[in-house]
């Protein structure tokens, strides 16, 4: 299926008047250079920046080996690196708990939020002096855009330097730490914003743009992740109440792609399999279109015969963990699971085969994933490997539910907490929970770890919890895993920031 919009990569970028001594982390290359002081005067102009700060943002969820998709996934209980020993040793660090802060994984991300940053306050800061009479709504998707990065980076590093201005001169870019409530309180700003010039979803003609609905579901997250229940609920009540929004019948179609930017989705990162990529062409390094992490995450075909199954091969990373196989059965969610992964037993019945273990694939543990598998018709020729479109959903309505259900327990309104917990068991063929208190909150921790699954939330959301040492202790994890280490190029070139900044209590 094609997507109703291609995210363009931007044609023309802005010439930035500075210099810097981290270019890497605060300017976007420039394709053609413009006009300075004549540039943003058109819709059409501050739109192509926009469209740029979406491209960033896809890049950076899908950057080759280094990708923000990974660095969320990995740490935990839900995933294992996978393919070979030795392939691809940084990610395998990332799930070992073994963080170092040149790990190009972790540098990669940070480099990748920056970006996103630094081209949304470029944008904001043209458009606030500019005479254009449409730029409140620019100014409004560019805020949600820096504040959503900046609550990833939060979750992933503690405090960060917070950027919110364009740097000038060397001696502005650098930046020591802000603590973790300073970088949240800057997010529940730019949200306010965002949620004040953002047009409602019905309004929005292209699908995988920002809408008043998910800034407030992001702000509602914030609050949630700083425990303001009281305000996170009030938030998420404005999601639910604006019908806008809705479970997909069939939790299976959730990842199909016919329900892409569909009435599940608040936030969503769009590829296309229609760029013929292949060998000789693909922009390694640079910003595919398609989803390449489709075919980094697919089974390996020297392990798997999954063809049975409608699938086809990968290269074998992100591997499904034993605990997370087995917690589907103990709570009976057959609908979920048979959408999320398969077990080898279930493969081999299925006509599909595991080859002897001597093949040397790493962190196996008896299943298989299916969601964001690699599924021919998600992709097309010549090279199929490189061709696939599957989007990321950074946000769904189920989470929406799940977090209200969190907030309205927490703030001792359990009645409406069953309301909305209930809504997503009930999609996956599961009776409703009735238990109120501590047993409720219980019960939404275990509906997160099924309905989430391999999506980027379970380590954070047991970090928040204060449950990693009890789930995680015997994987490793210890307290210094709750953050990750600023990248070292980075405190090379900030002089205000040094190696004793690293895990500070920020």
């Amino acid at each position: 299926m094609k997507k109703y919009i291609k995210i363009i990569t931007l044609g023309i970028l802005i010439l930035f008047n500075y210099t810097s001594c981290s270019s890497d982390f605060t300017e976007v290359e420039p394709i053609g250079k413009v006009n300075e002081v004549d540039f943003l005067s058109t819709d059409a102009e501050a739109e192509s920046v926009i469209y740029g700060i979406y491209d960033l943002m896809a890049w950076n969820y899908n950057r080759d080996w280094n990708s923000a998709f990974f660095i969320k996934v990995l740490p935990g209980d839900i995933a294992n690196a996978g393919s070979t020993i030795g392939d691809q040793p940084a990610l395998q660090q990332l799930d070992d708990f073994e963080y170092v802060a040149d790990n190009p994984v972790i540098t990669g991300v940070w480099e990748g939020y920056y970006k996103t940053i630094g081209l949304a306050n470029v944008l904001i800061e043209k458009l606030e002096i500019s005479e254009l009479s449409t730029k409140d709504k620019f100014i409004a998707e560019a805020k949600f855009l820096r504040a959503y990065s900046y609550l990833e980076l939060v979750t992933l590093y503690g405090g960060v330097p917070l950027r919110i201005s364009t740097p000038t001169s060397i001696d502005e870019f650098a930046l020591a730490r802000s603590t973790k409530s300073e970088v949240y309180a800057q997010i529940e700003n730019d949200l306010a914003d965002a949620i004040n010039g953002l047009p409602v979803k019905s309004a929005i003609a292209q699908p995988f743009r920002i809408s008043k609905e998910a800034a407030e579901a992001v702000l509602g997250k914030v609050y949630l992740f700083q425990e303001k229940y009281d305000l996170a609920a009030v938030e998420f009540e404005n999601v639910i109440s604006s019908q806008v929004f809705d479970l997909e019948p069939d939790f299976a179609d959730v990842w199909s792609s016919s329900s892409e930017n569909g009435i599940e989705s608040l936030i969503e990162l769009t590829y296309v399999s229609t760029e013929a990529y292949s060998w000789g062409n693909f922009p390694w390094g640079g910003r595919p279109e398609s989803n390449i992490h489709a075919q980094l995450m697919g089974p390996r075909g020297d392990v798997f015969d999954v063809a049975a199954i409608g699938v086809a091969n990968g290269w074998g990373f992100n591997l499904p963990t034993s605990k997370i196989g087995t917690a589907f059965d103990a709570a009976g969610d057959v609908t979920r699971k048979n959408a999320t992964l398969i077990s080898e037993a279930d493969l081999v019945a299925a006509g599909g085969n595991v080859y002897p273990p001597d093949t040397g694939i790493h962190d196996y543990e008896g299943y298989v994933r299916l969601k964001y598998t690699t599924r021919p018709e998600d992709t097309a020729g010549p090279t199929t490997e490189l061709n696939y479109g599957i989007n990321w959903r950074l946000l769904r309505y189920a989470d929406v539910l799940l977090m209200a259900a969190e907030a309205y327990n927490k703030n001792n309104e359990d009645s409406k907490a069953l309301i909305e917990l209930n809504k997503v068991r009930n999609r996956a063929n599961l009776p409703d929970v009735t238990a109120t208190g501590t047993a409720l909150f219980d019960a939404i921790v275990k509906e997160r770890e099924l309905e989430l699954a391999f999506e980027g939330q379970r380590f954070w959301d047991l970090i928040r919890w204060g449950l990693a040492d009890t789930e995680l202790s015997s994987l490793g994890y210890t307290s210094k895993n709750e953050v990750f280490p600023i990248p070292a190029n980075e405190i090379s070139r900030n002089t205000l920031i040094n190696q004793e900044d690293q895990n500070p209590g920020y």
